[in-house]
């Protein structure tokens, strides 16, 4: 009998152990809000390879360097840009010191909530509306300003603060690579100095790691001051963002993150890294997200897709690859 409990007790604890195994595995997982799958583990793999100082593929700590766009890669994008929402309420906000709005457009449709004249109005009205509400401010007014509109702006669809709709797949993403010494920056179209208040709370990516489209600032030595005007002085899209990435960052990444065909130069250029790795999120999934690509007039993604299949990158289909897609699904 005794021999028997023994065999009985043994039997168990190693059962016991097994099923410690399998729960830290489990809570190891980097990734736990994506899918088993290629892609999933075409980052695992790339992250590895990169980081085993015997594979080929060894990449320096000081070369680690990964850029993602912000609009569509991080966050959502739609139905609007969420500067535009921003820059939307600004012009109301804006209106009483602007009479002459009433009567101009695009502001006088703005103000009469009519958004299918602005945008049949096109780029250059939407280019009126950002340069009216981002300039003739100084750097740190226009900061709290965001800061102020983020803390209580909800997005129509989901009744939720914007800076709820980051994508929590990307979130992880994001701190598997800076757990590996992967330094992490955003390169994004969107403006800087909206982005920059936040990217810290909400991606773990501090100020001086975003870059963007900028307005043209001057430094006002009297008042010790930045002032902001009403005039692009960069536009970080496209051909832009490669360029943004050379004069700012100074080196080239090795993994590259984004979304439309916006992004196609900075992953094309990526690309030319040895041992590199580009990834678009593809936007399939209109239950929890949206669903839209070549079609869209926000966050088109025609051509890089086509390249993206022909070089073999990596496309996240949000619909099969996320088990989630925003943090709030988790608590919810």
């Amino acid at each position: 009998m005794k021999n028997l409990l023994v065999v009985f007790l043994g039997l168990y604890l190693l059962s016991c152990s097994a099923k410690s195994d399998q729960m830290v595995e489990v809570k190891q997982d980097p990734l736990p809000s994506w899918n088993e799958g290629v892609n999933k583990s075409a980052i695992l793999n790339f992250v590895k390879s990169a980081t085993d100082s015997s594979s080929e593929s060894f990449v320096e700590i000081k070369n680690r360097i990964a850029v993602f766009d912000n609009d569509g890669t991080l966050w959502s994008e739609q139905p609007m840009y969420f500067q535009l929402a921003f820059a939307l309420d600004q012009i109301k906000k804006l209106a009483p010191e602007h009479p002459e709005w009433n009567e101009t457009e695009p502001f006088k449709s703005v103000l009469a909530g009519d958004m299918a004249s602005v945008m049949k109005q096109g780029e250059g009205a939407i280019i009126k509306i950002v340069l009216a509400t981002h300039g003739d401010v100084t750097a740190d007014d226009f900061e709290t300003g965001v800061k102020e509109w983020m803390a209580v702006a909800r997005h129509p669809r989901f009744d939720r603060p914007y800076t709820d709709l980051v994508f929590q797949p990307m979130l992880e993403v994001l701190e598997y690579l800076r757990a590996n010494d992967f330094k992490t920056f955003i390169v994004s179209g969107g403006g800087i100095g909206f982005m920059r208040p936040v990217t810290n709370e909400l991606y773990g990516i501090p100020a001086e790691q975003v870059m963007g489209s900028m307005m043209k600032v001057e430094y006002d030595k009297e008042n010790k001051i930045i002032n902001r005007y009403p005039e692009l002085s960069f536009i970080d899209d496209k051909a832009g963002k490669p360029v943004g990435i050379y004069n700012f960052i100074g080196k080239k990444p090795i993994a590259a993150f984004g979304n439309s065909d916006g992004d196609l130069q900075m992953l094309e250029w990526t690309s030319t890294n040895p041992n590199s790795f580009m990834m678009y999120v593809h936007h399939t999934d209109e239950e929890r997200e949206w669903a839209y690509d070549s079609l869209s007039h926000i966050g088109k993604l025609k051509e890089g897709l086509t390249v993206a299949n022909e070089l073999g990158w990596t496309v996240a289909d949000m619909k099969k690859d996320w088990k989630v897609v925003y943090p709030f699904e988790l608590k919810d």
